[in-house]
């Protein structure tokens, strides 16, 4: 339960503007201010408890403390390593950057790619932090985190080997933000062990809270060039670097291009030379030397082709790790392309084009909203669902087709510290379907199979990835689009953040139930429950109620238990281990009209024709007759019975309700729908202006709660 309130309470925080970087989270709820004013009034230095310098924060396998690439290591603080510390010297830049003893050289790029852009550096590293002024040994660091960003404070304890760093250093010796932050990054992902092996896109998104997309240059789409145009233009950060096999020898090309290294894309434009359009790409090593010197580089003979208005536009020749090259050398001499698209708030600049941009939370919960992939038909349709309203076709399309462009972005949550405790992770994948004409324009519905396995796809991820995020980007024609994100397999629990860039406005919000009861007007189709009287109750029926009744002629919760044991426990066709006295407790408050806590002949009449409607529902959902229901029908189920439910409220009924196996005998199915009917009930008496809100004080919360 407890849970449960953490979850609703975060949307409610996220409402009002908590996880952006302006308001980033605490993370482990160490608030950097209060604990830095703490150390100071102590005259302490700062030593993390929750990240401590021992073992554990390096490893769990190969930097596990039996380990011997951790034997002899010892955590020391900077000004225990040198005399006069800096934080950073003259700016951040590629330089203060080396690897270490770690294999996370994907997360070096992506750092080293950061400090090319001040405006997404100063959003990780906060301003004001150094080893003078108000030095306690505290530092901290904001990270984009599935789709929040939170602040992780650290101690200045460093792992060293031989008064080394062992891991991140820089090449300024007495610089530390480098190291400091790797650390921080390790303590967020559980341990520094946790960063060997990754993809430089994902530094790129943690660092930037934006969506990378991977071109391998080998097989480089026909329109990349004019990709690469566009991504500029609404200043997406690019970065390309070069493979190398474990043949190779060389560090360098024989036209001084570094392997293994990120460079940044910083401009492509076309010139006139010899009388037709040449694309040209210009590239920065952040080292701001070594430069490329094939066709097109600085002072090369191409240039003496274009005019010189055209020239002076493109500043062409300066020592300074920028160069240009021909888009066509681009692509054969580089390996990989990344592009990490922005979002909205990560741009200063009002005047620049930018993403139009949606992002939702969900989770694949067992036993309610982990359908599996399209091919798992019993089940598919109860994966979460997202609508997307494309409108208008993209301005100036790159490849010449007319449409919308879509960037889909599906990152499984905890990626990383589930490596720790041996949790392998879910192959995830999304599918595009096209929504009926009959069904535009709402978004309150959930999506069954009437539609979703009657229709052809519009589109889906590449193959299922066990990567931490699947990414396509699409063109569609406009319509309207539901997104269905799913596992591979069925039945595997699972958090997740669906992004949707646009280049254009895009309406885009969950597809599901409202939340709504219709249970007088069920009912009534049945029955008029409201105005039974004593003259409407049957004699046989009577009869029976007399059999259990006490002298006063109304039944106890533990009489009630005995007289619905009796009556279920004789059918054949239904499984139930009986009713619990939670149950039937529940049942006596919704129908006790006097208060006495007990239910007379009337109110038992009237549960006898709520259960027998309910007997009929759940039989008509039993699909294999096996005497129970599976989890995956509560949707349909509850709704027949009155009740109109989103994923967020069948996750709880399905934990509370379901058993191991996931399937719901007939008692629970009762305890469900009545504590349901109870449940809207107390929420319209105190909804009396019909907001959908209500207010309660401690007292009535304690009293309905308890009830």
């Amino acid at each position: 339960m407890s849970n449960i309130a953490k979850v609703l309470s975060r949307r409610q925080d996220r409402g009002e503007g908590v996880g952006t970087n302006k308001k980033s989270i605490p993370f482990n709820k160490q608030n950097y201010q209060s604990l830095k004013q703490e150390c100071l009034a102590k005259k302490a230095l700062f030593c993390d408890p929750t990240f401590p310098a021992e073992p554990s924060s390096l490893g769990y396998d190969q930097l596990g403390e039996q380990s011997s690439k951790t034997r002899g290591v010892q955590w020391k603080r900077p000004k225990e390593l040198y005399s006069n510390p800096q934080f950073i010297v003259d700016g951040a830049t590629r330089t203060d950057i080396c690897q270490g003893a770690l294999g996370d050289c994907w997360l070096l790029a992506a750092i080293a790619s950061l400090t090319l852009k001040n405006e997404f550096l100063e959003r990780v590293v906060p301003h004001g932090q150094s080893f003078s002024e108000n030095y306690a040994g505290i530092f901290h660091f904001q990270f984009w985190q599935f789709g929040e960003w939170v602040d992780v404070v650290i101690d200045d304890r460093l792992p060293t080997k031989d008064g080394k760093l062992l891991f991140v250093h820089s090449a300024e010796g007495s610089e530390f933000w480098s190291a400091l932050l790797e650390k921080a990054y390790a303590k967020l992902n559980g341990s520094y062990e946790a960063l060997t092996g990754g993809r430089a896109t994902e530094g790129f998104e943690d660092f930037t809270g934006g969506i990378a997309e991977s071109y391998k240059l080998s097989k480089a789409p026909p329109h990349l060039f004019k990709l690469m145009q566009k991504a500029l233009m609404l200043k997406s950060l690019m970065a390309c670097s070069i493979s190398s096999s474990s043949q190779d020898t060389e560090a360098k090309t024989s036209l001084k291009l570094v392997k293994l290294h990120a460079y940044s894309i910083t401009g492509a434009k076309e010139v006139h030379s010899y009388g037709r359009l040449v694309q040209l790409v210009r590239i920065r090593n952040p080292w701001g030397r070594v430069e490329w010197i094939g066709p097109w580089s600085d002072n090369s003979t191409e240039w003496n082709s274009v005019q010189p208005e055209e020239k002076a536009k493109l500043v062409y020749s300066a020592e300074d790790g920028e160069f240009w090259m021909a888009y066509s050398d681009f692509i054969q001499q580089f390996s990989r392309l990344d592009i990490c698209n922005q979002t909205p708030d990560a741009l200063s600049n009002a005047t620049v084009s930018r993403w139009n941009y949606s992002q939702f939370e969900g989770d694949w919960r067992v036993g309610s909203t982990a359908g599996g992939c399209k091919e798992n038909k019993a089940t598919f349709c109860s994966n979460p669902q997202f609508v997307i309203k494309l409108e208008e076709e993209d301005d100036d399309p790159y490849d010449g087709e007319d449409g919308c462009t879509i960037l889909v972005g599906l990152m499984q949550k905890d990626f990383r510290k589930d490596k720790r405790i041996g949790r392998k992770p879910n192959a995830i994948g999304f599918t595009i379907y096209k929504v009926p004409d009959k069904l535009k324009g709402r978004n309150n519905i959930h999506l069954g199979p009437d539609v979703l396995l009657h229709q052809q796809s519009t589109a889906q991820s590449k193959p299922f990835t066990c990567q931490r995020e699947a990414i396509e980007r699409f063109k569609l024609p406009p319509s309207e689009y539901v997104i269905i994100p799913s596992t591979y397999e069925p039945h595997c629990n699972g958090r997740f953040i669906l992004r949707v860039f646009t280049e254009k406005e895009a309406a885009a919000s969950p597809m599901d139930m409202e939340i709504s009861a219709y249970v007088e007007k069920v009912n009534s189709s049945f029955t008029n429950i409201q105005y039974i009287s004593d003259s409407d109750v049957e004699p046989h029926f009577k009869q029976l109620f007399n059999q259990f009744a006490g002298n006063d002629s109304e039944v106890s919760v533990y009489e009630l238990k005995q007289i619905l044991d009796s009556v279920i426990f004789k059918r054949t066709d239904v499984k139930t281990d009986g009713f619990s006295m939670e149950t039937c407790r529940h049942i006596i408050s919704l129908l006790d009209r006097n208060g006495s806590g007990k239910l007379g002949s009337v109110e038992f009449h009237i549960l006898w024709i709520k259960i027998q409607k309910y007997l009929e529902v759940f039989k008509k959902h039993d699909k294999d007759n096996s005497g129970t229901m599976s989890s995956h029908e509560m949707r349909d189920a509850v709704k027949e019975a009155g009740f109109q439910l989103n994923n967020d409220v069948l996750q709880v009924i399905i934990s509370r309700f379901a058993n191991q196996q996931y399937t719901i005998d007939f008692d629970s199915f009762v305890g469900c729908l009545i504590r349901l009917e109870m449940l809207f009930k107390m929420f319209k008496v105190f909804n009396k202006k019909n907001t959908g809100k209500i207010e309660l004080d401690i007292l009535q919360w304690l009293c309905l709660a308890l009830s």
